[in-house]
């Protein structure tokens, strides 16, 4: 590992412990804090998430550590739309937010939008679909952009069981994505998880960015956002266990594609030979493998401060 990295680990991974909730309250001074959740088919889920920011983050204080709460849902065919706004959520369908541009599917996709429709000096992401979920998830990333005027991009880092076992969930973190970063952006190596959904950011910053459409957002916005502002004025907070659904090894492969996509673009700005992946399910009985192809995402959002609406938005 890097000297530098070594340093940055030392100076710039904290624990949700580190900031009681009353040291971020004092620390917000009309900071305004806008928490994301984009959702597709979570109802299990996303009204429990919901409910704990609510209660524990924003009624019943003499001042609110999340300012808004808003779901971004993206086309879910389940109540997940419902539930959200009974838990106290303002929920947002993806396909109203800049219409003049049809949405494509995409998690990255859901992110760059709802840029359009919060209004927070600091922006929350956190993923939908979290079990027995915790509002240091929420509190713990804030808390550096509240109290360290240098930090402009906070990472939540946490164990990832898979199932019943521990330490063995982020396979595509571990496969693809951490050998990535170690080879070419080494200066990152000491993020554990570069992939996770939960991470916080100055709009500032966010709006500067490219997003990524689909599965790269993540890697994308990392990366990108170390050469934008410096590894000094990046972050990662430890909060505790992340639970929630995984994927099956299909979809981790398209998810793979995508992520190893987003790096080459990064590396080289070059042309894709050829973005998709092909991959194999085994058929009817006596039918053998079946090759199934899939586009890679190819697309990428333009840095939100270059779309007129969204410009002329923050002017008014």
């Amino acid at each position: 590992m890097l000297e530098e990295v070594d340093r940055w680990l030392a100076r710039r991974s904290w624990s949700a412990a580190d900031r009681p909730l009353d040291r971020l309250i004092a620390a917000k001074r009309g900071t305004r804090v806008s928490v994301v959740l984009p959702a597709l088919n979570e109802e299990a889920t996303v009204g429990a998430i919901v409910a704990t920011i609510r209660r524990e983050l924003m009624d019943g204080l003499p001042v609110p550590l999340v300012d808004e709460l808003v779901v971004i849902d993206s086309g879910s065919t389940d109540r997940t739309a419902a539930v959200a706004a009974a838990a106290g959520a303002r929920v947002v369908h993806r396909d109203e937010i800049l219409p003049r541009i049809p949405a494509v599917p995409g998690k990255g996709e859901v992110l760059w939008r709802s840029l359009l429709v919060t209004g927070g000096d600091i922006v929350c992401f956190v993923d939908a679909d979290l079990r027995e979920f915790s509002a240091d998830f929420v509190s713990g990333i804030v808390g550096p952009l509240l109290t360290e005027p240098d930090v402009q991009f906070v990472k939540a880092m946490y164990d990832r069981p898979l199932g019943e076992t521990a330490g063995q969930g982020g396979r595509v973190t571990e496969l693809v994505a951490r050998p990535l970063l170690n080879l070419h952006w080494p200066q990152l190596a000491g993020f554990v998880q570069p992939l996770g959904g939960e991470y916080a950011a100055r709009r500032s910053l966010l709006e500067q960015l490219p997003f990524p459409v689909g599965y790269g957002v993540e890697l994308g916005l990392l990366v990108d956002a170390l050469h934008t502002v410096g590894l000094d004025a990046l972050a990662q907070v430890d909060v505790g266990s992340r639970k929630h659904r995984h994927q099956d090894g299909l979809a981790l492969g398209r998810m793979a594609a995508a992520i190893y996509r987003t790096a080459q673009l990064r590396l080289s700005r070059g042309q894709l030979v050829r973005p998709a992946l092909t991959q194999f399910e085994r058929g009817a009985e006596g039918s053998g493998f079946v090759p199934r192809t899939y586009a890679v995402d190819t697309e990428e959002r333009p840095p939100m401060r270059s779309v007129g609406e969204y410009t002329a938005r923050r002017a008014a």
